[in-house]
């Protein structure tokens, strides 16, 4: 793993993704994600239209959760037309009923989705509160004790989704390189 990629060598300050090793890693990864999602549209004879495909690239510039408004700001940037936000939200709709995006409740933002979850599976999102930026994980443990407890309550969920705010390695990383370097 070298310095990038562990997180080290690069701005905490976030003003820009392309100093950040979250939005380094999530760009590195939109190629071959892009790819599934053509694919797995042709499989499900779905259709990956350019502004899905637009919504969906775009999500994959950043690490941060983007609203309906960035993306639509974002693409009017790219384009120079107008792109209103019900666009964006039809086009959300469609990403998020295939699974390559998923809504953070409580940003009512949306990022890209590289994994391919099995249905009902817990996703655990953790959220950066010094850069912005949103990690995804999965944990058969965690979702089976979720289960067991939603299983007592005879509750059905609409969607299994943890979200926890915190400071990413990253950030923890730079900062203690930053104290470090004060003393």
């Amino acid at each position: 793993m070298d310095e990038n990629e562990a997180g080290h060598g690069h701005d905490h300050h976030h003003g820009d993704d392309a100093d950040c090793a979250h939005a380094a890693a999530r760009l590195k990864e939109a190629p071959a994600a892009l790819d599934a999602a053509e694919a797995a549209c042709r499989t499900r004879g779905q259709r990956l239209t350019p502004i899905r495909r637009a919504v969906l690239e775009t999500l994959y510039a950043t690490h941060r959760p983007l609203g309906a408004y960035d993306l639509a700001e974002a693409l009017t940037q790219q384009d120079e037309r107008r792109v209103a936000p019900i666009t964006i939200y039809r086009a959300l709709d469609f990403l998020l009923e295939q699974g390559f995006v998923h809504k953070l409740e409580t940003k009512n933002a949306f990022v890209a989705c590289p994994h391919h979850h099995e249905p009902g599976e817990l996703v655990v999102f953790l959220i950066c509160e010094a850069c912005g930026g949103v990690d995804e994980a999965a944990s058969p443990d965690v979702g089976s004790a979720l289960r067991r407890v939603l299983t007592d309550a005879a509750f059905k969920p609409r969607a299994q989704v943890v979200e926890i705010a915190g400071t990413c390695a990253h950030c923890r990383e730079g900062a203690k390189g930053e104290s470090q370097a004060l003393t």
